[in-house]
């Protein structure tokens, strides 16, 4: 196993290339899960000077106050011979190597993305050195703690400071460096107290002590170093930097080191603890626990980098393609999304999909409901039926009672089923739309284009206004046919009466006695429940075929005649996308680059050595 920490500082500059920071997000973030060493401690604690003394190079800003405003991701290559130089992220075709200039990029790169005012930002800036006189070794230097905000930053800066130091070091992929001043009381530590708060057993915190050469005469760091004062789980290490007058006269740093040995070799106190002190040693034990961690965690990585994966392509078909350049692509997309709406209507239709029974409740219990609330015997009272028959005889009495008043009696009932057919005609309209409505929310394409879903269904429920229209004249023909053209078969199978009973030289409404009129009113709603139960198949079936046919053959055929007289400009505005879905698809597109580029880059790593 080779080469670990250079394939996450690959991950670490994917990620902060395709927008992965480990912020809160919907989206999956994969710099949380890679290994990592971050770099706390509070201002003026050495921080910047530990780091400056394992790369062997003067190359960060200083001055007062937060020098430090952006995460600063640290990778560190170790080359066998060559010159030494760095490059960033933000420039790939640059190499520094003057690291006095590589100074002033950090600098310039922190007020890029800040602007010139004191406040912080929590997008890292990415540094990369090549050396012979490094490790292999990747360091994230976070922003220094302080209690106090200064001129030019926001009252929340303090808080704003510590928020993004622990949104680093309480993930539990990330190791502590806890960076504190020898003379300071290590209680008073802004290091320790964050790092004891997120890492209380100190299995993941490596504690420095800086400053070991400026403390008080008769005091010394035995007990910090030996862990009797705090306990890790791993040793302190002590280092000894430069002071403000070897960085005043740019003492070199490969001279710094070896008189840091020397302090530590030549020092009583110190003596016996040597051996595993310094910034070089710093390095080499950071950089051997790093790998370590590195390997045991890549399994849970790969895994999930596959899940990942899967999760963002579903997600991203969901959107469907990014809208075609050519007009001939538009009007085939606009084509294709209605074929899908189409056959989900259809589905809900033959009941695949849920809504289609619906029409058939209409037709097997509102129709005959309906039907049944008519009351035709309430109409062929018997006074109802002397009127008609009698209005019927005109100035002379017929010698049977009229067939004009039957077919008034017959007329005057039938048309009253016109109001049921109409209202299961309407009825049957009303969960077109609604199934209409239902397949429009359930085609996902029509989701990422707002103007094309609202024409889809305007169209959609224009032809089904239309469908109705004819459903009607169809449906409402069928019950005038049965008022102008009686059955005749069903009045001859009657039996004869002749009498009609009374007496002719009586008034003109006292001609027919009551039994004669009853019989003519039980007659006319034997003949008219007949008509009823015939509507009420045929009228069903009128509206299946005007309505619910049509629908599932033709429900579009006129939005796509129109569709193709378009201009290229029309047909963009229907497939305007909504924002939001815009951003997501793209959002969506660069973290899945991320999770791919991650997938190839451990494929390519050589496990078995």
């Amino acid at each position: 196993m080779e080469n670990l920490i250079s394939l996450v500082n690959k991950l670490q500059r994917a990620c902060t290339a395709l927008g992965d920071h480990g912020e809160e997000s919907a989206l999956p973030t994969l710099w949380d899960s890679l290994p990592a060493i971050a770099v706390v401690g509070g201002q003026s604690s050495g921080k910047s000077s530990v780091l400056e003394s394992i790369v062997g190079k003067d190359f960060l800003p200083r001055g007062s106050g937060i020098v430090t405003r952006r995460p600063l991701v640290l990778q560190l290559h170790k080359i066998d011979e060559g010159r030494e130089y760095a490059e960033f992220l933000h420039l790939p075709r640059k190499r520094f190597t003057d690291f006095a200039a590589v100074r002033k990029e950090i600098a310039d790169e922190t007020d890029r993305e800040t602007g010139r005012s004191k406040q912080i930002s929590s997008v890292p800036i990415h540094l990369s050195i090549y050396s012979p006189n490094v490790v292999n070794l990747t360091l994230i230097d976070l922003p220094g703690l302080t209690k106090v905000a200064v001129d030019g930053q926001s009252d929340s800066i303090v808080q704003d400071i510590e928020n993004m130091v622990r949104s680093y070091i309480e993930k539990p992929n990330c190791l502590i460096l806890a960076v504190s001043p020898a003379n300071q009381d290590l209680a008073t530590s802004d290091a320790i107290k964050i790092s004891r708060e997120v890492d209380p057993k100190g299995e993941r915190t490596f504690g420095v002590l800086t400053k070991i050469d400026l403390m008080d005469k008769g005091t010394d760091a035995v007990d910090i170093l030996e862990g009797k004062s705090y306990r890790l789980q791993f040793p302190w290490i002590g280092v000894v930097n430069r002071s403000q007058a070897d960085i005043n006269k740019s003492v070199d740093m490969i001279a710094a080191r070896r008189r840091e040995r020397e302090y530590f070799a030549s020092t009583p106190e110190y003596r016996h603890l040597a051996h595993r002190m310094g910034s070089e040693h710093l390095g080499k034990m950071l950089s051997k626990h790093l790998e370590t961690v590195i390997k045991s965690r890549i399994p849970g990585i790969q895994s999930l980098i596959n899940k990942s994966i899967a999760e963002l392509e579903s997600e991203l078909s969901r959107f469907g393609k990014p809208v075609a350049a050519d007009a001939g692509g538009k009007l085939y997309m606009i084509m294709e999304i209605c074929r899908i709406f189409d056959q989900i209507y259809r589905e809900h239709l033959d009941g695949i999909r849920p809504g289609g029974d619906k029409i058939y409740n209409v037709f097997d219990n509102q129709l005959p409901a309906a039907l049944k609330r008519l009351q035709f015997d309430k109409q062929l009272s018997m006074e109802n039926v002397r009127k008609l028959i009698t209005e019927a005889d005109g100035y002379q009495p017929h010698l049977i009672a009229p067939e004009q008043g039957y077919r008034r009696l017959i007329e005057s009932s039938l048309v009253t089923i016109r109001g049921p057919a109409e209202a299961a005609v309407d009825a049957v309209h009303g969960l077109l739309k609604e199934l209409v409505h239902k397949a429009v929310s359930e085609t996902m394409e029509l989701k990422q284009y707002p103007t094309l879903r609202v024409e889809v269904t305007n169209a959609a429920c224009d032809s089904l206004d239309r469908m109705r229209e004819e459903s009607k004249k169809a449906t409402l023909k069928l019950v005038d046919m049965e008022s102008s053209y009686l059955t005749v078969e069903f009045f001859r199978k009657l039996p004869q009466d002749i009498e009609k009973g009374g007496n002719p030289t009586h008034s003109i409404f006292d001609r027919y006695n009551d039994s004669y009129l009853r019989r003519i009113g039980t007659t006319v709603l034997s003949y008219v429940t007949m008509v009823c139960g015939s509507l009420r198949n045929s009228i069903p079936k009128s509206i299946v075929y005007c309505q619910v046919r049509e629908a599932k053959r033709s429900l579009l055929d006129h939005f796509f005649t129109e569709l193709g007289k378009k201009e290229p400009k029309q047909l963009s505005a229907l497939l305007n996308e909504d924002p939001a879905i815009m951003e997501r698809r793209a959002a969506l597109a660069k973290r899945l680059e991320l999770y791919r580029s991650a997938q190839a880059e451990i494929d390519a790593v050589a496990w078995a050595k």
